[in-house]
């Protein structure tokens, strides 16, 4: 009897015991099933008599079971009986991408973290010849114990006859979008998913940045170079799953963390387990003959048990690394080195393109000191830090800099995020700014900010006693000066008797990056507070 046709409770091969089909399509069933000789629980694929792509999948998951990546799901036993024929593979509990979108996008940096893993992973697959191929939201799995599984490496394509002619820059795509969904929960490719799809732009997606705020420049620059295949501003194209993975690397700024304990597989499993299968228009992927079904996806005539999406998880605490990940926790510490040295080299940076306090100058002319300014006591501020109470996730608005805006360097800055299109954030929030801690209550008389050379920013100057990022902390700030339009040196006087221990400098436009009428970014070489306090 075939395979295909059997009922639950059949036994194949003396010890696989069928418990539940999740999935079928033309010629192949998905099966949830128990190995009675290690008494667990696995997936099984079986096929009907003549099914057309039976030998190329047989071939790949052989190919597959000689993987040892913990981060691809194995494959166990294969019978390629041309009547009998039957694939054993790793039953992977936990929760897909797809299921951890369903309240929304991923704080950016532990999606960053998951599409990682998934590209080293696949690095590894490519280096000993197979490729994925068909990735989807359902592609990805975040286990009970807080690792990362790939599912259906080799496996998929060779079920729809998927092919490319370049499996490396097509996996690499692939993963860009995933990484993209991770970002927005949008969907940027052609096809449809369970994810809206991606507001586009003259053809092409928008940029993660242009459809949801708080994703920081690095994550975004690296997911549209990958995707779209654009030019970085270091390093050499990702045409590479290794090299999206090293790229990540460098920007994913701390080890992310995982999620509690999911239910036993038995209970909340096949539900949640999910392998895809899709056409890659724009990726140099070809669909075969395949009927596209994903087959760790179950069908309208096999529904998900209990309707409904579940929660998504929280990160996982620091140290505690996925399966498999050991050369990611080795390399957080560099990662933290290479933050420092890339703060330094960014100074020097921008040394070459400001080499003097004078060239932040282009509007000191603007703000005549007034009477009794020069003679009030220079206040030092204790810290400084990005406030963006609008972003998601990261919400530092590039935190890590600040300090270099009250160092008295005229040679180094804080800068926010660039933003594409409008000088108004990208039109994606109302503004973000720079808080100053004076360490104690102040009256202000006057604060000198040197912004970057180009005009075009409008500023305010507000006082407060909080410094929590909420747009509830916000409301409670006194405005004491303000100004339009603004760049170079402009010094900001106030007469209000408002006082406060907190000092922001609220941006509510940006000025245009320099060589460049799209990207619109804000720049803070020096401060000088005076006031009283």
């Amino acid at each position: 009897m075939s395979t295909f046709i059997s009922e639950p409770g059949t036994r194949l091969g003396g010890r696989y015991r069928l418990e539940d089909r999740i999935n079928a399509s033309d010629g192949w069933a998905a099966w949830m099933a128990i190995d009675e000789t290690l008494a667990r629980p696995v997936a099984v694929l079986t096929f009907a008599p003549g099914f057309p792509r039976l030998r190329e999948v047989v071939t790949a998951a052989r190919a597959a079971s000689r993987l040892t990546d913990a981060r691809l799901a194995q494959v166990f036993d294969v019978e390629d009986d041309w009547d009998h024929a039957y694939i054993v593979m790793e039953w992977v509990a936990g929760d897909s991408l797809d299921d951890l979108l369903a309240d929304g996008p991923l704080e950016p940096a532990h999606g960053a973290e998951i599409v990682a893993e998934g590209a080293e992973a696949l690095a590894v697959a490519h280096l000993a010849g197979l490729a994925h191929l068909c990735l989807t939201t359902d592609s990805l799995r975040w286990t009970p114990g807080g690792g990362v599984k790939v599912l259906g490496t080799g496996i998929d394509a060779a079920l729809s006859g998927v092919t490319a002619d370049d499996p490396e820059l097509a996996d690499t795509r692939g993963l860009a979008m995933l990484l993209y969904a991770a970002l927005t929960a949008h969907w940027p490719g052609p096809d449809s998913t369970t994810l809206p799809p991606a507001p586009m732009t003259e053809g092409r997606p928008r940029t993660p940045r242009q459809v949801c705020a708080g994703v920081p420049a690095s994550i975004d620059e690296v997911t549209c170079q990958a995707l779209f295949q654009r030019d970085r501003r270091r390093g050499p194209p990702l045409t590479t799953p290794a090299l999206l993975a090293d790229a990540l690397a460098e920007v994913i700024p701390a080890p992310l963390a995982p999620p509690p304990a999911a239910p036993d597989p038995r209970n909340a499993g096949y539900a949640n387990t999910g392998y895809a299968n899709t056409d890659y228009a724009n990726t140099g992927v070809s669909s075969g003959p395949g009927t596209g079904r994903q087959y760790w996806s179950p069908g309208d005539e096999f529904p998900r048990e209990g309707e409904g999406r579940p929660e998504p998880r929280p990160s996982r605490p620091p140290g505690n690394r996925p399966p498999g990940s050991g050369s990611r926790a080795n390399r957080m510490v560099i990662i933290a080195a290479v933050i420092v040295l890339a703060a330094i080299a960014i100074g020097f940076w921008r040394l070459e393109q400001h080499p003097s306090s004078g060239s932040s100058a282009g509007h000191a002319g603007h703000s005549a000191q007034a009477s009794g300014s020069a003679s009030a006591a220079v206040l030092t501020p204790v810290s400084a830090h990005g406030f963006d109470v609008y972003g998601s996730g990261s919400s530092d608005e590039n935190d890590q800099f600040a300090p270099l805006a009250i160092d008295g360097n005229p040679s180094t800055d804080w800068y926010t995020q660039f933003y594409l299109g409008n000088p108004v954030f990208g039109g994606l929030k109302p503004g973000t700014g720079l808080i100053l801690d004076m360490g104690k209550a102040v009256k202000l008389s006057s604060v000198q900010v040197a912004f970057g050379p180009a005009a075009g920013a409008n500023v305010a100057i507000e006082v407060g006693n909080s410094n929590v990022r909420a747009k509830s902390t916000l409301a409670t700030f006194t405005t004491v000066a303000q100004a339009t339009n603004i760049g170079g040196t402009y010094t900001f006087h106030s007469t209000s008797s408002a006082t406060g221990r907190y000092v922001l400098i609220w941006f509510t436009k940006l000025p245009p990056l320099a060589g460049s009428s799209t990207k619109f970014e804000a720049q803070i070489y020096n401060i000088v507070v005076r006031g009283t306090g």
